[in-house]
């Protein structure tokens, strides 16, 4: 007897990944392919037939590696600011503009001339930055003649799931994402459409993560993913909090990854005070994948910190091992790193030696984050508990410094792609094998111990 799958496919910034899961979400085989950007003076554009190429060839790589079984359901989770504009028949018109590509500074300030920084936040629960759809979609409008032509804009994944023969819709998560959503309304903010040249009509109308939205029918999809049900998952933060069973109420994730990133669960009635403080420490609010529910994320360049300072040390990450080895049994020193923009040097005077430096750099980063977590806490009170995942969780000396600043975590022992999970997972709600989100397996945990370097206040006999 054969047993029917799932699939989850994670559309990131870097790689496409699919993860083909049993109902029980244990991962059985994977498939990924490299995200095709074309570099630009300013940042990386792509074409999205291109990268829907890529997101077939991880799904069917994943599929071939996997045990026979029909595919009951697939679920699609995505960057969330990047969008895709298709014409009449559904053809892609423009190219797809990177969520960090700098080429729109100028209507990034124009945006807060004419609507204002404050406004802005306090509508979309947004920093005003460089980053969502809004001010992209301003130079497409003005730069790309061909633009002019769209008749419907898509998130990422909402683009895959149509091209694979699913229904039009904007999920929550990921319209939360691009400057054009009224946070406490969940509605677009009209003026915000008007201010950025898009049309009403150019949206889909919003649905949540988990609703089924048709089946496959791409001839060009892999054969095994005929007629499975499809659903938009939500950005890749949000699925990963669901497939790390780290989306309740109070739920944190901490994503210790390149960019290591905090999503907090919360109720969607926080205050307006709230919003605004949590804006302007940088930290985003917005819809969460599952309904009724906001996520509050927040992210730094620690794990680039991190691997900038292996170069600085001339080691690679096969020493992170004995590294931590040295960090944990390190007396305290004087160690000072200057940290700025995922730079890493060596300031004067203290212990220059691998152990002292890195159990240095794994408390700086570990700073950064509980500077975020703290403002989280304010506004949202301290969370039911705190998951932890991303390869940078691998480092003993990392998880120590993170149980001494944050308290009690909880740990995924193995890799586990979250997004990948989560999407698989919100893929079996939409096909009714999950009667609600409170049905999805959980992955095991493991709580992370402490191990702090002798000398300090927290080490046994200091």
């Amino acid at each position: 007897m054969t047993q029917p799958l799932l699939v989850g496919l994670d559309v990131g910034t870097t790689a496409s990944k699919a993860v083909v899961f049993t109902f029980s979400g244990k991962a059985l085989a994977e498939g990924r392919a490299a995200t095709p950007w074309q570099a630009t003076a300013s940042g990386a554009e792509l074409d999205p037939r291109r990268l829907l190429g890529a997101v077939l060839r991880a799904a069917g790589d994943a599929l071939a590696a996997a045990p026979p079984g029909p595919v009951a359901a697939l679920g699609v989770a995505s960057i969330g600011e990047s969008g895709v504009l298709t014409g009449p028949h559904g053809e892609p018109v423009a190219p797809v503009i990177a969520w960090h590509d700098t080429r729109d500074e100028q209507e990034v300030g124009e945006l807060a001339a004419e609507v204002g920084a404050a406004e802005f936040a306090a509508r979309t629960g947004l920093p005003l930055r460089g980053q969502w759809s809004i001010t992209k979609q301003r130079w497409l409008a003005r730069n790309r003649p061909e633009a002019g032509a769209a008749r419907r804009r898509f998130s990422i994944a909402e683009w895959v799931v149509r091209a694979l023969g699913g229904e039009e819709a904007s999920e929550q998560s990921l319209a939360s994402r691009t400057g054009w959503l009224d946070l406490a309304r969940r509605q677009w903010w009209p003026e915000a459409l008007d201010w950025s040249g898009v049309a009403p009509s150019l949206l889909p109308d919003l649905t949540v993560a988990g609703r089924p939205l048709g089946r496959v029918t791409a001839a060009d999809a892999p054969a095994r993913l005929a007629g499975a049900v499809l659903t938009v998952a939500g950005q890749d933060h949000q699925a990963a909090c669901v497939g790390a069973g780290a989306a309740g109420p109070g739920d944190l994730l901490d994503s210790c990854g390149t960019a290591e990133a905090l999503i907090r669960t919360a109720r969607p009635d926080l205050p307006a005070a709230a919003v605004r403080e949590l804006t302007e420490a940088g930290v985003t609010v917005g819809w969460h994948a599952l309904p009724g529910r906001w996520c509050l994320l927040g992210a730094t360049e620690g794990g680039l910190v991190l691997e900038r300072t292996l170069q600085l040390l001339g080691r690679s990450g096969a020493a992170i091992p004995d590294l931590d080895r040295l960090a944990l049994s390190a007396p305290p020193s004087h160690v000072q790193l200057a940290v700025s923009l995922g730079t890493v040097a060596l300031a004067a005077g203290g212990d220059a030696s691998p152990g002292p430096v890195w159990r240095a750099a794994t408390e700086a980063v570990t700073g950064q984050a509980a500077e975020l977590g703290a403002v989280m806490t304010r506004v949202a009170g301290a969370p039911r508990r705190i998951v932890v995942t991303g390869g940078w969780a691998r480092s003993s000396a990392l998880m120590s410094a993170k149980v001494r600043a944050f308290g009690p975590l909880s740990l995924l022992p193995e890799p586990v792609e979250a997004g990948a999970r989560g999407a698989a997972l919100l893929a079996g709600l939409a096909a009714g094998i999950y009667a609600s989100a409170d049905e999805f397996p959980a992955p095991g945990t493991v709580p992370a111990e402490p191990r702090p370097a002798p000398g300090t206040p927290e080490a046994p006999g200091a």
